[in-house]
């Protein structure tokens, strides 16, 4: 045995301190003593190495000790033991759970997608029996200006009283549930006929908002975007503006209104840099560029072409072909034509020439969305002969749209640029100052809207994950990962049909956190875990997925933390076999042995994690669900009266995953200030026998309840000990696979070393919706009645902490399950026979 070798982090020990995990314990034992005693030996070893490893035996066995008697895990098993004719296990069956989750996903959704429907269509009526006026005038509720008043004590116009009242459902915030009000940006004039015509027409969408609302009340958001720029917003709200009194949030600008609005697009910008597009009008074409960059999204292709004497692509690499527009392009291609500069004459017809042969080539290999095709020319005029290339390449089908911006105050070459448009299916605009650019930009949507609007193609679409942030103020964001289903709002009137005129978009959000919560956590066991992925290879929700990240005292999303890849998190899947066959939208299975991080990525485990996965119908969606192999595959089923149960459930050392759902609190007003724990208690109790609860969950939480009551009394009869408690056991506590969880503090918070362990704040080692606690994961991993011991990543000043943890199994015939882990926490102050020994110094115990 090399008595030189050094433990490796994280390792277990045997309760006897022997073996070979027991030897790497008594190592760094050895290495902390020796680095103590010499000090107090002016630095010279006079102490025998068998001296040492003896006082590391002592130290294994006493550590071991402790850890038995305080965390009762002897007495848990002998319980579970006890019960275990009284169980059955079953096996996981991940092909039938990924198809079940799948269905509740797919019927969540729907009502979602039934209740934008009858939006659109309240919509469409109600703008086919409005006759627009011109003169009209009608007082909406503008939403910056509720409930405000001018000295005089009157109500400010477009304001008025417009009671709010805080809504648990829509994260605290002060909302009107029986009425909608309207949002106009700061650039769009509040009275202006459309806009006021547009608010009178849609006011008929109220009664929907609310019927939706009541049919489903796991809604939230619903909304109308209008093609003139309000946004009416369900349940109405008092919108802030920003420090310089500006609203810059214009619906058209968003994802969903733009998808909704638009098929998928290959585009390719082409952006003059002759001699005569310099100062003013280098930016405003720059910001011109950036802003169609913005209307672009994950279904969409494009690249951007320069020109002046000669033709050059922004980025060389891109030379020839279309790239997806994600967010990583997208801010990349902005980066690059921020580096423009102009130099030469400007020669338009070589850079049409080389747009549509980039456009052409796509459409015959295949490649691009395979939908629409544009080119957008942002110049200052345009010369020289450039009809040939356009007889060449688009005509007389004109399958390529091309759209035109006339940038700066001169007008010279207006009709060289306006013919170019017309003549291509396209839209000409002039773009005279940097205020002009947005609105002008927006209009090449309405064009490419045309064709589904005449055909009435009423397709629904999905977004990409998007953080909940935009319509509140920096205190009240709901920092909630949220997906949009929208679809597009056409005008039915006779004398519009050809023209195709579309109204705007309607949609409504969902929180993938209320998605998720259909695969329970209980189901999938202590290492398993569901996630979705969009057709673009993109997550939707995983729970390695962590868009925020903390700078000070503030949450900040991170940047492209919604075009997260599959590959990135799932690296193992080397092939790329998982990630096409979601893509493709493909039902299967697949097993890989895997490396996944716990406790902030400062350990590793080693597992076999098979992966079950199908598509969910009617959206660009692909579920996935993965179960380790082992304790993973096995779920044991106990029995006991709901009367027993419930005594046991009412014990104060007691309490359940706050983030699963038991019963499901949201669908009643009445019920949204319940927690979990209290939601239970009153259904089983019978006060309110109408709450939809997981009789599966509840009937393994009262099983728990009551094996696990006797817990209680023992760290009760330890705490009144006239022997007292060992200096630095500060908690014990135990979970179980349906989220229950006892704990025992033996010493009150001013003496506690990790004031915030085991509290609401401390996500690591609690049950969330993403994660079974740490120290019942690594529990799960090492043999039943064997403790580990380990230092968690913790924020104190006071000092690390040492926690210890064992498994505790079931088995009937050849299936073992795992039941709990019971566990006690210690400062990592150790006091043994022979020292008081600090290894505050160590950052991990072997």
């Amino acid at each position: 045995m090399n008595r030189w070798a050094p433990g490796r982090a994280g390792n277990a020990t045997k309760s006897d301190g022997s073996g070979p995990r027991g030897g790497r314990l008594m190592i760094l034992v050895w290495i902390i003593l020796f680095s103590s005693l010499c000090l107090m030996v002016d630095g010279q070893m006079k102490i025998p190495p068998e001296t040492v490893q003896q006082w590391a035996v002592s130290f294994s066995k006493e550590i071991a000790a402790l850890s038995a008697r305080y965390s009762g895990a002897k007495l848990l098993q002998k319980k579970y033991k006890d019960i275990e004719g009284m169980v059955k296990i079953e096996e996981v069956d991940g092909e039938e759970l990924v198809k079940k989750f799948a269905e509740e996903m797919e019927e969540m959704l729907g009502r979602k997608m039934k209740s934008v429907k009858r939006l659109a269509e309240a919509a469409e009526d109600a703008d086919l029996y409005h006759e627009y006026n011109e003169t009209l005038e009608f007082d909406y509720y503008n939403s910056m200006l509720i409930n405000s008043y001018d000295q005089a004590g009157n109500s400010v116009p477009l304001g008025g009283e417009f009671p709010l009242e805080a809504n648990e459902h829509f994260n605290t915030l002060p909302v009107n549930t029986q009425l909608s009000n309207i949002q106009v940006p700061t650039n769009v004039y509040n009275r202006d006929p459309d806009i006021l015509n547009g608010a009178y027409m849609s006011e008929a969408l109220n009664d929907v908002f609310i019927d939706n609302f009541q049919k489903d009340p796991t809604l939230t958001w619903q909304y109308f975007g209008s093609a003139t720029g309000f946004f009416r917003l369900y349940p109405g709200i008092k919108w802030t503006s920003d420090e310089h009194g500006v609203v810059t949030f214009d619906s058209r600008n968003r994802n969903w209104y733009i998808q909704a609005a638009t098929s998928p697009k290959d585009v390719v910008i082409v952006v003059d840099v002759s001699g005569s597009m310099k100062g003013l009008r280098l930016t405003i074409a720059k910001h011109t560029i950036n802003t169609i960059l913005d209307t672009l999204g994950e279904n969409d292709f494009v690249n951007i072409i320069a020109y002046s004497d000669y033709v050059r692509y922004v980025e060389p690499c891109f030379k020839g072909t279309l790239v997806q527009a994600d967010l990583d392009n997208r801010e990349h291609f902005k980066i690059l034509v921020e580096e423009l500069h102009v130099k030469g004459e400007g020669k338009v017809k070589y850079a049409m020439n080389e747009s549509f042969k980039i456009l052409n080539e796509a459409a015959a290999q295949g490649q691009g969305s395979l939908c629409n095709q544009a080119i957008m020319l942002i110049t200052d005029g345009a010369m020289e002969d450039f009809q040939e290339v356009f007889k060449e390449f688009n005509w007389p089908e004109r399958r390529v749209r091309v759209f035109t911006y006339l940038i700066g105050r001169e007008m010279t070459f207006a009709d060289n640029v306006k013919w170019i448009a017309c003549n291509n299916k396209g839209y000409y605009t002039h773009v005279s100052t940097l205020a002009d650019v947005q609105e002008n930009v927006m209009e090449y949507l309405h064009v490419l809207s045309r064709p589904m609007v005449i055909n009435h193609d009423h397709d629904i679409i999905w977004t990409e994950a998007y953080m909940d942030t935009v319509l509140f103020d920096t205190q009240a964001q709901s920092l909630l990962l949220m997906t949009s289903v929208a679809m597009p709002v056409f005008s039915k009137k006779k004398e519009t049909l050809s023209h195709g005129i579309l109204l705007g978009v309607v949609g409504t959000d969902v929180a993938l956190k209320e998605l998720m919560r259909l695969a329970p956590r209980y189901k999938l066991g202590v290492h398993g875990y569901a996630y979705l992925l969009t057709n673009n290879g993109y997550i939707l929700s995983h729970p390695d997925l962590r868009p925020l990240y903390k700078e000070g005292k503030k949450l900040k999303l991170k940047p492209n933390y919604n075009s997260v890849d599959l590959s990135e998190v799932e690296w193992e899947d080397t092939e790329e076999k998982l990630r096409t066959a979601m893509v493709k939208g493909e039902t299967g299975t697949l097993s890989l042995d895997v490396r996944t991080s716990v406790d902030k990525g400062t350990r590793v485990m080693f597992l076999k994690n098979d992966y079950f996965h199908t598509v969910l119908n009617e959206t660009p969606f692909s579920l996935g669900v993965v179960l380790t192999q082992g304790y993973g595959q096995y779920i044991f089923i106990g029995n006991v009266s709901v009367e027993e149960g419930l005594h046991d459930l009412l014990a104060p050392d007691l309490t359940i995953a706050s983030e699963w759902t038991y019963c499901e609190t949201d669908i009643d007003p009445a019920h949204r200030k319940l927690n979990q724990l209290q939601a239970v208690i009153r259904y089983l109790t019978g006060k309110e026998p109408e709450l939809e609860c997981d009789e599966s969950l509840l009937q393994q939480t009262l099983f728990d309840a009551v094996v696990t009551a006797p817990m209680e009394a023992y760290w009760t009869a330890l705490m009144l000990n006239t022997s007292g408690i060992d200096d630095g056991v500060e908690t014990a506590f135990l979970g179980t696979r349906s989220g229950l969880l006892r704990f025992q503090r033996y010493t009150g918070i001013e003496k506690r070393v990790a004031k915030t362990f085991l509290t609401s704040t401390d996500k690591e080692n609690m049950f969330t919706l993403d994660h079974f606690p740490v120290w019942y994961r690594r529990a799960a991993e090492y043999p039943a009645g064997q403790f580990l011991y380990y230092m968690p990543r913790q924020d104190t000043r006071a000092g690390p902490i040492v926690i210890s943890t064992t498994a505790v199994t079931v088995t009937v015939g050849k299936k073992t399950a795992i039941a709990g882990a019971p566990e006690s926490k210690i400062p990592a102050e150790i006091r043994t026979g022979r020292k008081s020994t600090d290894y505050r110094r160590e950052q991990t115990p072997s």
